[in-house]
This record gives C-alpha cells, structure tokens and sequence, in this order.
C-alpha cells in the first residue's frame, strides 16, 4: 500500500518555513512531510532521522532531487540533540514528527506489526536491536506483562491476558502473530469479542510501544527538540493515540504558562514573567473530512504546535 502523509500540509505550514532555515524531520518515514519542506529551502538544510534504515533507503528515491540539502540519520530521535551537537548544530528553525507505525511497516507482514498478517513475532522499527515482540511475550514475567498491557495498550483486561500468555508459553513458546491472537482471544470474555473492533488491537499496541521504546523516547526527544529551537522556531507534532498526545499536549502547556503571581502584589509590566513559548494552535488540528475519506490512518490522528517566543528574556 502506499504511504499517504497525515496532516502533511498542515504540520509543514506549521512549521512557517523559512528559505534558509535548518530544520528537523525526527520520524523521516517515507519522506512525504520532508519532502515538502525541502522543496521550499534555498541555502536551508534539513537533517532527516528515522531508526528504520530501511525507511531511510526508501525515501532517498523519493527525495533524490533534494538530496544536498539533507542530511540522513539512522537513530532514534531521542538523541537528535547529541546527533547534531556532534555536527555542532545546537539550534534549529523547527521541528516536526509524525509518530507511531508508518503505513509501509504495519502492511509489510514480515515485521510482524499487524494483526491482521500472520508472521514471526517481532516489532522493532530497528531492526539491529535486539529486544523483539516474542522476547516480551515469551520472557517478561506476569507482573511486566500485566503492566505494560494496562499501561501501554490501557487494557482493561490485562490481567486475564497476561495469564492467558503465561499459560500458553509454558506448553509452547508463543511465535507468531496469529498465534498471540487466538492467546488473546482466550482471555476474554463473548460480549468483548463480539464487539466492533479488533481483540487484539491494545495488546499489539501495549507491546509495540514496549519493544521500541516509544513513549519514554517521546518524553526525551520533544524536551530536546523545543530546547534547540531558536526564537521564531516551531515544533509541529502529530500523535496517533491518546498516550502519545497527552504526553505532547502536557509539556506544550507547560512550556507555554508561567506560574501565576499573586494579582495583589504590586508589579510593572516589565517586571512580570512571560512564557518562552506559545501553543500555534489551543485545541489539536484534525483531519479535514476530505482527508478522511482517502486516508483510514488520519482519523485518529492530532496535530500539535509549539512557538518558542523569547530565549534569555528577549521577546521574539
């Protein structure tokens, strides 16, 4: 299937591209949002990570007229800011992610993504890690495995599923994907399994986000990345599921507000404290409905926006 950018016009206006700027893409994918920044740089640079190297391979043929104005980086994007401190880049012009699975992974059965191709447990997005899928299945104990489930998939019958793991793997080791929905299925109950919606959706979730990592590589990686922005700089940010948003919409707000100051103390305007950024957008951009009829992956999907206005005390 082809990949189809989500939010792909909005994320880049977002990021109010400037002919000369340097810009950040820290979920590179198959380069549709960078691709259309780079097409708007004249002396600008854009520095592309993806932990996907096969991602990266791709997205060359698609960005080969572009190619001296960007620079490809195999990582997570949690280390972008050490990554480009080594190019001694420390301040860019904007950031942009797009986060979670690309439409290739989930459809390439061999990665074992989806529920809905049969295939070797795996998971990782890089693919020179060692911890897959079927180590998480077969080797976490009870307790990490309940966990994980209720905190990463918000499972509500995590328990049941993960003794329904344990007790399956103790016969056989549990390999394939198919084989981890019928564990599944197992555990729950017939008014959950005949409910729209696909059984195993939140503990593929739960475990995905387990093997790579992505929620606590979020939480570093956005810190990092709103840090190196110059004044003027923006962040534009889409997330795919209630954890990845509240984690990008809770540091946005805090970055945004300063803590409020007794109105009964007496203070001249200059004396008073202002935030170093400002939220582009209060309430999230969604999908507009055309976008919608010819993009599945773009119903769940949030896009966020961050300005950083002043940097020492200077306004921008």
């Amino acid at each position: 299937m082809e990949h189809i950018s989500v939010l792909l016009h909005e994320t880049v206006d977002g990021l109010a591209v400037k002919e000369n700027g340097l810009y950040i893409d820290g979920t590179l994918g198959r380069g549709g949002h960078s691709l259309l920044v780079v097409e708007q740089l004249k002396d600008g640079h854009l520095f592309a990570f993806d932990k996907d190297q096969k991602a990266i391979e791709e997205s060359k043929v698609r960005l080969e007229d572009y190619l001296n104005h960007i620079t490809f980086i195999h990582d997570d994007f949690k280390n972008m800011k050490k990554d480009l401190e080594e190019k001694g880049i420390t301040e860019v012009d904007g950031i942009m992610m797009d986060l979670g699975v690309s439409s290739p992974q989930f459809d390439d059965a061999s990665r074992g993504f989806s529920y809905r191709f049969d295939a070797k447990l795996d998971m990782r997005m890089d693919q020179s890690q060692e911890l897959t899928a079927y180590d998480v299945v077969n080797k976490y104990d009870f307790h990490d495995l309940m966990r994980i489930l209720y905190q990463y998939g918000e499972e509500k019958f995590a328990k049941q599923i993960a003794r329904s793991i344990e007790r399956n793997r103790l016969i056989k080791p549990i390999e394939t994907t198919f084989e981890l929905v019928d564990v599944i299925k197992q555990a729950l109950p017939m008014k959950v399994l005949s409910k729209k919606g696909h059984p195993a959706k939140q503990t593929f979730q739960a475990i995905r986000l387990e093997v790579n990592g992505e929620l606590e590589s979020l939480k570093q990686g956005l810190r990092d990345a709103t840090s190196m922005l110059k004044v003027g700089g923006r962040c534009s940010i889409i997330t795919f599921h209630s954890l990845e948003d509240r984690i990008v919409k809770e540091l946005f707000n805090e970055l945004s507000t300063v803590e409020q100051i007794d109105k009964r103390i007496p203070l001249l305007p200059e004396q008073m404290e202002t935030p170093e950024f400002k939220l582009i957008n209060k309430k999230p951009i969604l999908a507009s409905d055309d976008e919608l009829a010819i993009n599945n992956r773009s119903h769940s999907a949030k896009l966020r926006v961050l300005e950083r206005v002043k940097n020492n005390g200077k306004d921008c």
